[in-house]
């Protein structure tokens, strides 16, 4: 039983942080929609927005300051070359597809 009890700790303090670390992610996600609807309401102008969010998105040139520890510091996600759904769960920012059509949704 005591075993079992060390097995389930181990494994818990293996997973904890990167649990932690998803939630953490998804929070970041959740307040860039946030952030894109308190500024549609300021503006009162969603699509200009998301226009602009298309534009910040189709610029071709990589970003060579950027990495993993200031990506949330960018309107758009600056490491694109991760596609997969893992890498995606564990991104800063939603992807901007989902974003835009939010904004033209309002």
């Amino acid at each position: 039983m005591a075993i079992l009890l060390i097995i389930l700790a181990i494994v818990a303090a293996i997973l904890a942080p990167l649990v932690a670390q998803a939630i953490k992610f998804a929070i970041s996600r959740q307040r860039e929609y946030l952030a894109d609807a308190s500024g549609a309401l300021l503006s009162r102008h969603p699509e200009a927005l998301a226009r602009a969010l298309e534009k910040i998105a189709m610029d071709p040139d990589p970003l060579e300051a950027a990495n993993k520890a200031t990506a949330h510091l960018y309107f758009s996600n600056p490491l694109r070359d991760h596609g997969s759904f893992l890498n995606n769960m564990f991104n800063s920012h939603p992807p901007v597809e989902e974003r835009i059509a939010r904004l033209r949704s309002m």
